[in-house]
């Protein structure tokens, strides 16, 4: 059977900081409805990495990472893409590797494109597993995300419907397939609620989801915790101090690589606005704190001034 080769260019660049992540790149994979075809990280790890822009017909919704795992008794997914139309597209890309079948796909958070193409692999009759506050936040508002989705993807949003996990679990869940050893976790408070990490320690990889970022500048919603997201990091994340990350959005990567656009980026906008705020600050001039340290980052115009706002609402009140 063919074989992708294991960590494509790209893939070192991106863990050395030179990689040319670009809103401006076009589609990587116009014979499919994925924006670029998968790359086997390390042996029996796969990703197809999502554009770093925001979800738009022209990437197909395909703006975050869809992972796969293999073994000799099954695949295991790693989120089941924004439409039924991505998660045929990426299964027709694992049968291309493998004969095994789908045996379980993980949600790793409540957002569209984590849960959307849930419909597809139910009808494949694939177990689905999300974290119990994925479930929440995606059942609370999943008419508004597909229909958000259907605004950007028209056509391409034909057939998704709107299906929640089989399968979910709080703190941990562990599976072993094929002899190979697989740690379902939510280290904690970080990105969006339910955040979810995917640990497989036999090769020291760590499917980190949302809690990491690096080539895109992280969003920082309504209601997030950054101080938790630190204390989350540093408690939980670096103790496991994985070899290889893939995270949420953006290639492959080490730790120090998504910890410095994480963590760091975290602690330095809390102690921008914190200083801000100690000098008297209000809301309106929180937005054009000083940022340009952050500025070569994908959405940096997009999500800079939006976050800033956010932690400033947030730690006025610390």
């Amino acid at each position: 059977m063919t074989r992708i080769a294991t960590f494509a260019a790209g893939t070192f660049l991106a863990a050395t900081g030179f990689a040319q992540a670009s809103e401006d790149i076009a589609d990587q994979y116009p014979q499919s409805e994925l924006y670029s075809k998968p790359v086997e990280v390390i042996p029996h790890v796969f990703s197809a990495i999502g554009a770093t822009a925001p979800p738009t017909y022209e990437n197909s919704g395909h703006n975050n990472n869809l992972s796969f795992v293999v073994t000799n008794e099954g695949v295991v997914v790693v989120n089941g893409g924004a439409s039924v139309r991505l998660a045929k597209a990426l299964h027709d890309e694992i049968k291309a590797v493998t004969d095994q079948p789908v045996k379980l796909v993980i949600n790793e958070n409540g957002q569209g494109h984590a849960m959307l193409g849930n419909a597809y692999w139910m009808d494949q009759g694939v177990d689905i597993l999300a974290h119990v506050d994925a479930i929440e936040a995606f059942s609370s508002e999943a008419d508004f995300i597909l229909q958000n989705m259907e605004r950007y993807n028209r056509d391409k949003a034909k057939g998704t419907r709107t299906v929640t996990p089989n399968l979910s679990f709080e703190d941990s869940y562990k599976v072993t397939l094929g002899g190979v050893e697989i740690e379902v976790m939510h280290m904690g408070p970080a990105h969006d609620p339910g955040d979810t990490q995917v640990w497989l320690p036999q090769w020291g990889m760590l499917i980190a989801g949302d809690i990491a970022f690096h080539e895109r500048m992280l969003p920082i919603f309504e209601g997030i915790c950054t101080s938790c997201w630190i204390e989350t990091w540093e408690e939980k994340m670096d103790v496991l101090n994985p070899t290889y990350v893939i995270p949420g959005h953006g290639h492959p990567t080490n730790l120090a690589q998504v910890r410095r656009y994480t963590h760091d980026y975290l602690v330095d906008l809390r102690e921008k606005i914190g200083a801000h705020i100690d000098e008297g600050g209000d809301l309106a001039s929180a937005y054009y704190v000083d940022q340009e340290r952050w500025k070569t980052l994908d959405t940096f115009d997009e999500l800079a001034t939006k976050n800033a706002g956010r932690v400033f609402e947030e730690m006025e009140w610390e």
